[in-house]
């Protein structure tokens, strides 16, 4: 599985999450300790917030940790609001394409996770996606178009509702032409205000590891798959079956329940 951090707060350098901490996110492409694989080299990202309302977007298909120019990037630029990613493909190829965030207008988003027998319903998953969206449809990941539904089920008007019913849509198809597990995730998404975040398994306490912690230091707030140091016991596990609203210090947390809207899908 991939692992990714994400930041908001008072603009820093992109390395303090990215690269420098003992455990950074360049750190855990190659040794994350807690998923499956310890190794995560099918490409990388980051999403960043600045002056515009959309993000700015670099993505690669190179091993995080070797690629110079991801190092000189994220020690010049400032952000308050970026998400950075590390990929570990689950079928699709390694391309640029498929690498994470992916962008829409000032939507970012990235996830770590997977829909069971994604490619038996691929076709299927790809005609939820409605013509208006599907033209920024570029690689073939389930995340991708996991994004593009949760926009066209109303991701403006309320981020929660419009993920859990896209993921409620992932997990019907799942269990019908798929296999288990029918739906693991963690994602984060962000509009350019405000950082948002989920942690949801289908079976019972499987979902991928998701933490959050402030920074007094740092005046901000990083959500990640990981810790950013070892032996920290600052930072608050996200409890399985959650959606998490940061703004500042302050932490939001809302049930995220994909399930209650299968029977309303079914009909």
């Amino acid at each position: 599985m991939c692992r990714w951090a994400a930041y908001a707060g008072k603009p820093i350098f992109l390395e303090d999450i990215v690269s420098r901490p003992g455990h950074s996110l360049i750190h855990q492409s190659h040794c994350a300790t807690q998923c499956h694989t310890a190794i995560n080299a099918d490409g990388f990202g980051i999403a960043w917030y600045d002056a515009r309302p959309e993000p700015g977007l670099y993505r690669d298909v190179m091993p995080a940790w070797s690629d110079p120019n991801l190092r000189s990037l994220t020690a010049q630029v400032k952000s308050g609001l970026f998400l950075a990613h590390v990929r570990a493909s689950t079928g699709t190829a390694t391309s640029r394409n498929n690498c994470h965030p992916f962008v829409s207008g000032r939507w970012s988003f990235m996830h770590n996770g997977q829909v069971g027998g994604y490619d038996a319903f691929r076709r299927d998953a790809d005609m939820m996606i409605p013509d208006r969206l599907y033209g920024q449809r570029k690689g073939a990941t389930d995340s991708e178009a996991l994004f593009l539904v949760a926009i066209d089920e109303g991701l403006d008007a309320d981020p929660c509702a419009a993920l859990e019913r896209a993921a409620a849509r992932f997990l019907a198809l799942a269990r019908s032409k798929g296999s288990a597990p029918h739906l693991r995730m963690t994602a984060a998404l962000s509009d350019g205000r405000r950082l948002y975040a989920v942690r949801y398994a289908s079976d019972s306490e499987a979902a991928p590891s998701l933490y959050y912690g402030w920074s007094d230091a740092r005046a901000g707030m990083a959500v990640v798959s990981e810790p950013l140091e070892s032996g920290e016991d600052d930072w608050t596990v996200v409890p399985d079956g959650s959606f998490c609203t940061f703004e500042g210090a302050a932490v939001a947390v809302q049930p995220f329940d994909p399930g209650r809207h299968l029977a309303a899908i079914a009909a």
